[in-house]
This record gives C-alpha cells, structure tokens and sequence, in this order.
C-alpha cells in the first residue's frame, strides 16, 4: 500500500514539474514604424488568460506553461501567434494587414465590411495618397478607381478637377456630391489637405440612394485621419518642393516659315507681298518661350495624433504654396489649412465627436482659357514682332484682337481670397440593447473677396483690349449652409443566422448668401496699389454696383434595413423622402426607393475553399435617385427682366425692370434610374481580387431651360427666357472590370499592382419640345457645334464633313456650289461633302462629326518595396474621345500652326491641308478638318523612395525617416497636337472644345516624411 501512495506522489510530482507556470513579458511594435503598439491583445490560445499592451507597446502575462500559444491581434494589423517553449521574453513585430483595413468601408450614414457591400463601391486609401502626394486630392482618383473620370480644367495653379462618375448625364450640372466626415462640403476637394484623407470611398449605383436627391451624380465620401485608443503622442512631418515646366509647345511656325507662308497667301489672293525680303529674319521671336517659365510648388504638413483610453485626438496644419508655369509672379495659389479631431467616450454609452476645418486660400491668375487668352496671343502672334514692342502700331496688321502677350501680362492684376470654416459635431449614445442613436450638425460658412485692376494703356489702334481709363472691380460673397443628422440605427442578430440592421433617420440642410460687387474708373496714378472704389474718381454709367442674395432648404427623411442570413445571402432596401424649395408646392416632395442584394457563393457548402477560388460573391442594385440642380425659383417668374415703358404726360421712355424666365410650377425633380450588377473574386490565397460590373444609368425628367416657346409669351426681350421644363432624358451603360495583386515574398520583398478598365456608351434618348438643344463656340460669328439630340451623345460636335481637297478646277466644276459657305470652292479648298444630295452645301449638310466623352477609362498602378526601398507609379489612359481644335483664330496675318506646311500647292500635293490664302474661303468653318482624336494614355506619377533603417533614426528619436523622389505628369502618348487631350470647361454641352487649354506641368519633386 506505501509503495502505491509512492507511486502516486511520484507521479503527481511530475505532473506538477510538467505544469509549472512562469511569466512571459516583452514588446510589441509595428512592422513600418518600429513604433511600439499599444492596445494589442496578448492572449494565451483556447484560454481566457490575456492582457493588452500598455502605451509603450509592453506587456507581461502570468501563468503561461511550456508549449503554451500567443497570440498577439490588433484592427489592421495580421495576428500572429508565438509558441512559448522556455523562454520568458518574447518581442513580437506585426504587420499592416490592407485586407483588414478595407475590410470595413463608409456608405453612408454608417460602415459596412467590404464582403457584405452589395453595391458598386470604390476605396482609395491613405497609402495611394501618400504615395500621389496630389496638389488637389481629386488626382488621387485617377486611374485608381474604375468607373470615374478626373479631367483638370486646366494646369493653372490652383485649378479644380472635373470629376464624372459612370458619365455625363444631364445637361445641367454633373458633378459628384463630397461628404466630409458626415456632412455635405461645397469646398470642392482642391480646398482638402490631401495628407489628412484617410481614405475615399465613391458610391457609385443605387447605394448613393440613402443621400436622395443630392446623390444623383454619385457619392464621393472623404474620411479624414483620427487617433487610435492608448497610442502614444504621433508626430509627423511631410514636405516636399518642386520645379514645374510646360510638358508641351504648340508647333507654331517660326519667323522664315510664317514670313513665307504669308508671302503664298497674299500672292494667291493677288496681293503685294507683306514680306520683300525674309533672308534675314531667322527664327524670330519663340513667344511660347517668352510666355513659358519654370515654377516652383513647396508643401508643408505637420500633423499630430494619439489617444488615451476614453478619447483621442488628431491635429494637423498645412502650406501649399505653387505658382504658375505662365508669369509665376502674377499667377499663383497659396492653401494654408488646420484641422483639428477630438473623439471622447463620456461614458460608456456616450461617445463624442468634433472635427473642424479651417481652409484658407489665396491666389492671383492671369487670363489663360479660350479666345484672347495669353496662350492664345502667345500662339498667333507674329514671330516677326520683338518682345519688346507693347503697343502694335506700325507692325503687321493682326486684327483687332491679338496683342502683345507679355504686355497683356504686365498689365494683369488682381487677387482672390477665400477663407473657409467647416466642422461638424457629433455625439453617439448606446441608449439601450443593440440601439444607437446619433446627433451630427455640420456646417460650411466661406467668405470671398476679389480684386481686378485693368490700367489705363494703349495695345493699338484698334485693338479690343486698349483702355482710354483705368478700373478697379471689388467683389465679397458670403456662402454658408449648416447640415443636421438625426438617425437611429439597430443591430442584432438572431439565431446566429439571421444579422439585421435597421436605419432611420432625418436629414435638415438650408444654404445662404449673399455677394456684393462694384466696379469704378480713374484709378488713382493708374495704379495696382490704389485699386479701390473709395479712390477711384470715376463717374457716370461705367461705375456700376450690383447684388445677390439666396437660400435653399431641404428637409428629407430616410430608412435602411441591411440583412443577411448565414452570411451568404445579403439585402439592403433603402428609401429617401426629400422635400427642396428649388420646386414649387406641385411637387416639391419626392420618394426615392432602391434595393441592393448579394450572394456569397464562396460560404455554399459546394465551394471548394481549398481551390482556385478564395471569395466569390453576386450583387446586384436598382434605385432611383433624384437631382434639383438647378437655378432656383425655376417655378416663379421673376423681375429681372428689362423692359422699356412710356410713362407720364410727355410719354417719356423709362428703363425698368420686367419678367425675367417665365415661371413653370410643374417643375418636377430629374430621376436618375440606376441598375448594377456585379461580381467579386479573391483567387490564388487572395493574392489577387476581382471586380466585373454591368451598369445602366438612365437619367429621366431632365431639366432643361430656353426650350422654344411662342414669342406671344414675351420672351424676346433683354433678360427674358423660355421656362425651363422636364424636357429629356439620357442613357449611360457600360462595363468595369478592375483586377489587383498583393503580395509579400519575403521580409525584403513585397508587390502590389491594380487595373482598371471602364467602357462607356452615351445616349441622348428624348428631348422634348425641340429637336436639339446647341452650344459650344467655334470661331467668331459660326454657328454653335455641340449639340443634345436623341440618339447621339450628350454634346456630340456637328458640322460639316470633309472629302479631301479639290486638286484643279475640274473637280470643282463637277462638285455641289459651296457658295452657301462663304465663297465659291478653287482648287486647293476644302470640298464638303453634300449629305443630303440637294447640290449644294450648306447648313443642311451638317452631321456628327465626333463625341466628346471617352468610350474607355483605363488605369494602372505599380508598387514594389525592396529591403527599405519603395518605388510607385500611377498612369491613366482616356480613348476614343475626341477634341475641336479652336486656338487658331481667323485672320489672315496670324501665325500658324505647322501642319500648314502640308499644305496643298498644286495639284497632287496634299489633299488634307488646304491651300493658304488672305482671300475669302469656306476653309475656315466648322469641319472635321477641326476635329483630332483625344485618346491619350499618361503616365502620371513615378516616384522612387528611401526609408532610413531604424537602427540610425531612433538614436535621434526619430521613427521614421523617408526620402523620396517623384515627378508628375511623366509623360503623355497621344497624337493630339494641342496643349493637352485632357482639354475641356467640364460643360455637358460644349465639352471637348480646346480653346487654348493652360497645359498641364510637369513637376520633379524632392520630399520627406518624417515620424516622431
């Protein structure tokens, strides 16, 4: 019996020599950073035994056994776990994980997993931003989201984006609506520090449907960076300076070719020769060059971040300050802005949350678009003339719009600044089980203050731009527009199947302003520093004053409920009731409906999970969104108007106010009508990711003014209009697919790359009222070009078509008269094609000749890192666009572009460009002579970076120390010879129109990026 308690003893000893316990205490740090991490999960596997990190990123853990798993979790970052054998210290370093990071997204008034998204969503995150380092953040969309179109409206400094979401389609306004942080911003994203977006997310189809009637143009919504719980103070520095250049010249002639090709002109019009003797005038004058300059762009951030247990904070500022390539001292933009975020847990069921924005910009700009702008006198310009020479009196007779270029900057002055405040506060109350309920107000209110001064001076006789007396123009507008959100929501799941999400809630939004603006001659000394109304000693008409005040409300109410059962099958049904005064009491109330739906095939029981496929899901969408961007007061007629009455015994005429547009009180809201459906896939251990969509938008109901009415109505009258009416409707479908790759080979190693594809067909399908509705200018005097017309696309360009040149006399004789055109054809012209065999042409000949809007999007992006370097580059590609080109004026002494010297001179020597010549010709209408294809591919950044190792910059208390280098707009592959394929105002109708686009630079860039 003693040797079976032996025994016993015996084995329990060992047993509990097997068993014993020790502690095990060490680091966790990040992976980029070295930085410690605080609030990490340390958790003995299969156990309850666990702790959390401290601020320091240490921990120590008691009661661990040999053989005994760590596991070692934070939100975005890989798990990993540690087999403990005897050691009792254990540093762990964990990595980012981009999955986990995009696995939750904004959708709007609420976050969904990525997995469970049933709609056409995109995200840009905050490493593709830091990697562009964009001017303006909307270039952080280009070419990294499939479905959007970025097009700039020009290279000045400071310039805005036009940004098209799956289109364009109305004829009215298409730009996307910005979300900040929960509230509708008006600032445009050029106003947002790029380095304080955490990440973009862009609704695209019927998910927007939870924003009604401000959603119809899809949903851009920019979360900016906030603090994380116990993470210590996070000081960080980016900067960065650059040289920016023209990445292009127009090929103008230089002074022989334009001195000899002038000589052709006025000898085959039967003219002396303007030019006896061309030996020695050489190149000339390069006005390009003399206009073109290098110019500087610096930026400064500074930010802070960090948070406690029960709140965080985030604190930033920056400075851009970029000039422009064209007279960098009279044309430049400073963006200076502060941000601060504070997020506090109250209790443990009231949480708050107050973001503010201060935005302030200031920028002076000189006339650099369309018909006498400085590139424009800079292109047709004589290169005969000197630089020197200000007033043109005495040179060769260039009509009575080009001058001098470099005067015309001389004598440019003004000045524009606005200053920006926005924020939104709001509190989060857990008030019962599975309830919350959330309170935000958010508000914009900007202040705006222009200043031009035009001197006195005399560019010569006859010149548009000469000034007998000088004048100021002072303009102040105020803009300010508040957004309340009340809403509940409710989350729960039964059975362990059945996951629900309710959503309820309100929407109040009400915008006002007002602008003051006064104009007035004699400008003391003739002078920029004494520019202002309260010097001036003009009177009389020229001094003019003017005003305007608004407002606007929008009261909606909106409900969601998000569904899914066994994670596998997804539905969403939303519906928006949105009330706006820009509609009369007939229909000032509109419901908005839509559904989205999902399946998860990869969670059947048939999936293999060990196959090719990791992740498969189906969606699908249908909603109807609305849009009341219009003028307001549409259903109200107006005295702003002008009319001339007799009045009194004399019957004296009296100037005085009448109807402006006639009112219509049947306005209705335009619908836009969105389906998608959609397919994503992970395959190869989610290395790569998958996205196909289908889509149709169609837009009904649209809103269009000035169709045609009976002048009985009275609308000939100065100021009057038709009324605008629900007049039309366009259809936009096409195809995205977008394929990524992910991988790390190795600690040293690791690739990522992304494309994008998007095809677009646009469709005008009815108009009402009218057969088409025009704009877009060609030359002085010519007929409007663009048009909406059913059938064709939104701003499709017509004119006339063009059939080679007329190589004698013969062929003239036997073609239709083009007399209609302007002048009887020679050989040489242009021939015209008679499409509606009458024999003859004229206005009844003209056709489509071209579509404005690209047929394919495309975009690529490639990044590696390697040991501490990391390389990047993003490129875009538009096609099957095309462009008028309308920066050559018409008269006969400017110069010319340089496909002139194609030109037909006798018979079988060109039967593209035509003869030159100072007489009358129909060479000079709207054709597609004017038209050139506008598909480019760009590469838009390239940029190589250097992260100092650890080991160095923590001796100086530095986490992190990058280096890099980077160039914008690398290069573009396009056969359009203007200033850029991207040319275009951004107008529905109009659009495409190249009136000497301000190019694009190209910018080499040095910058930094610290980490404290």
């Amino acid at each position: 019996m003693n040797r079976v308690l032996l025994l016993i003893l015996f084995c329990m000893l060992s047993f509990g020599i097997h068993a014993q316990t020790f502690s095990v205490s060490g680091t966790v740090s990040e992976d980029e950073t070295q930085m410690p991490l605080p609030g990490v999960n340390v958790v003995v596997k299969g156990t309850t035994n666990g702790v959390i990190t401290d601020f320091d990123g240490n921990y120590s853990i008691d009661n661990v056994s040999q053989g005994d798993v760590l596991v070692f979790s934070f939100i975005g970052y890989t798990s990993k776990e540690v087999n403990i054998t005897n050691q009792d210290a254990i540093n762990v370093v964990l990595s980012v994980d981009s999955q986990a990071l995009d696995e939750v997204l904004v959708i709007g008034y609420g976050a969904q997993k990525k997995r469970d998204i049933t709609g056409a969503v995109s995200n840009v995150g905050a490493e593709t931003i830091s990697k562009l380092e964009p001017v303006n953040a909307a270039q952080a969309l280009q070419g990294t989201t499939s479905g959007v179109n970025v097009t700039p409206t020009g290279g000045s400094p400071g310039a805005e984006s036009n940004i098209r979401i799956r289109g364009i389609s109305t004829n009215g306004q298409n730009k996307p609506l910005i979300i900040l942080d929960g509230f509708q911003y008006e600032g445009g994203l050029n106003s947002i520090n790029p380095q304080d977006i955490e990440n973009i997310t862009v609704l695209k189809d019927a998910q927007a449907a939870i924003y009604g009637t401000i959603g119809a143009n899809g949903v851009i919504l920019v979360t900016t960076k906030a603090g994380r719980k116990n993470q210590k103070a996070k000081i960080s520095y980016e900067g960065y300076t650059g040289i920016q250049e023209t990445t292009r010249k127009l090929p103008v002639l230089n002074a022989t070719e334009y001195a000899l090709i002038l000589n052709e002109s006025y000898a085959n019009a039967g003219q002396s020769l303007p030019f006896s003797n061309i030996g020695n005038l050489g190149a000339g004058t390069d006005w390009q060059d003399e206009v073109f300059q290098e110019a500087l762009v610096t930026s400064h951030n500074l930010s802070v971040v960090g948070g406690e247990e029960k709140i965080t904070y985030s604190i930033g500022a920056s400075n851009l300050k970029q000039e422009g390539i064209i007279s960098p001292e009279k044309s430049q933009f400073e963006r200076s802005t502060a941000k601060i975020t504070l997020n506090a847990d109250l209790t443990d069921k009231l949480n708050i949350q107050t973001k503010l924005f201060y935005n302030s910009t200031e920028s002076s700009t000189v006339n650099s678009f369309s018909l006498g702008s400085v590139l424009f006198n800079a292109a047709n310009i004589a290169p005969t003339i000197d630089p020197s020479i200000s007033n043109l009196d005495g040179q060769i007779n260039l009509g009575n719009e080009v001058v001098n270029p470099l005067t015309q900057l001389d004598n440019t002055y003004n000045k524009y600044i606005t200053n920006r405040l926005s924020g939104t506060v709001q509190a989060s109350l857990d008030y019962a089980r599975n309830l919350n309920l959330k309170a935000r107000i958010g508000f914009n209110t900007s202040n705006t203050k222009n200043r031009d001064f035009t001197p006195k001076f005399n560019y010569g006789t006859g010149k548009i731009y000469t000034n007998a007396n000088s004048s100021v123009t002072l303009g102040k507008i105020n803009d300010n527009d508040y957004t309340f959100d009340l809403f509940n929501t409710y989350e729960n799941t039964f059975a362990d199947d059945h996951d629900v999400t309710f959503l309820v809630g309100m929407t109040a939004y009400e915008t006002n302003g007002e602008g003051l603006f006064g104009s007035r001659t004699g400008v003391q000394a003739n002078s920029w520093k004494f520019a202002d109304l309260s010097s001036a000693n003009g009177a009389g008409e020229e001094q003019t004053n003017s005003s305007y005040s608004y407002k606007l409300r929008r009261l909606s109410y909106f409900g969601r409920i998000q569904y899914a059962f066994q994670d596998k099958y997804l539905l969403s049904a939303m519906l928006r009731r949105d009330s706006s005064t820009k509609f009369g009491p007939n229909n000032r109330v509109a419901y908005f409906p839509s559904a989205t739906a999902g399946w998860v095939i990869s969670e059947e029981n048939f999936f293999n999970e060990d196959g090719f496929l990791n992740f498969l899901k189906l969606r699908g969408s249908y909603g109807i969104l609305g849009n009341d961007q219009i003028p307001d007061f549409g259903y109200l007629s107006l005295l702003n108007g002008e009319a001339t009455y007799v009045l009194g015994q004399e019957q004296l005429l009296v100037n005085g106010r009448a109807l402006g547009q006639l009112a219509n009180p049947d306005l209705q809201w335009e619908e836009a009508k969105k389906f998608d459906v959609g397919l994503d896939a992970n395959f190869l251990n989610s290395k790569f990711e998958f996205t196909v969509d289908y889509f149709i938008n169609k837009r009904d109901n649209l809103l269009i003014p000035n169709i045609p009415v009976s002048g009985i109505y009275g609308v000939g009258a100065p100021g009057s209009a038709s009324p605008t009416i629900n007049a039309g409707s366009v259809k936009n479908s096409g195809w995205e697919f977008a394929l990524s790759y992910n991988n790390k080979f190795s600690d040293d190693f690791s690739l990522n790359t992304s494309f994008n594809i998007s095809t677009l067909e646009n469709e005008v399908t009815q108009v009402n009222g009218t057969e088409f509705i025009e704009g877009g200018n060609f030359g002085v005097g010519q007929p409007l070009i663009s048009r909406m017309e059913e059938g064709k696309p939104i701003g499709y360009f017509y004119g006339y078509k063009t059939d080679g040149i007329f190589q004698n006399q013969a062929e003239v004789d036997a073609h239709p008269s083009q007399l209609a055109l302007g002048a009887e054809a020679m050989p040489g012209d242009i021939r015209y094609k008679d499409l509606n065999g009458d024999g003859v042409i004229d206005n009844k000949d003209r056709t489509d000749l071209g579509n404005p809007i690209p047929k394919v999007t495309l975009g690529f992006n490639l990044g590696f890192n390697f040991k501490n370097f990391d390389f990047a580059t993003y490129m875009f590609s538009n096609l099957g666009n095309d462009i008028v080109r309308n920066y050559e004026r018409d008269q006969p002494n400017v110069n010319k572009m340089s496909y002139v010297l194609d030109r037909w001179t006798g018979a079988g020597t060109s039967n593209t460009v035509p003869r030159v010549t100072t007489a009358a010709t129909a060479n000079k209408v709207f054709s597609d002579f004017y038209i050139e294809d506008g598909s480019f591919a760009r590469i838009q950044t390239v940029s190589l970076g250097y992260t100092i190792p650890s080991e160095f910059t923590q001796k100086v208390s530095i986490d992190k120390f990058r280096i890099y280098g980077k160039v914008d707009n690398v290069y573009t592959f396009t056969d359009y010879s203007g200033y850029d394929p991207t040319a275009s105002t951004g107008a529905p109708i109009g659009g495409g129109i190249d009136l000497g686009f301000y190019p694009l630079p190209r910018t080499y860039m040095l910058g930094v990026n610290l980490e404290f």
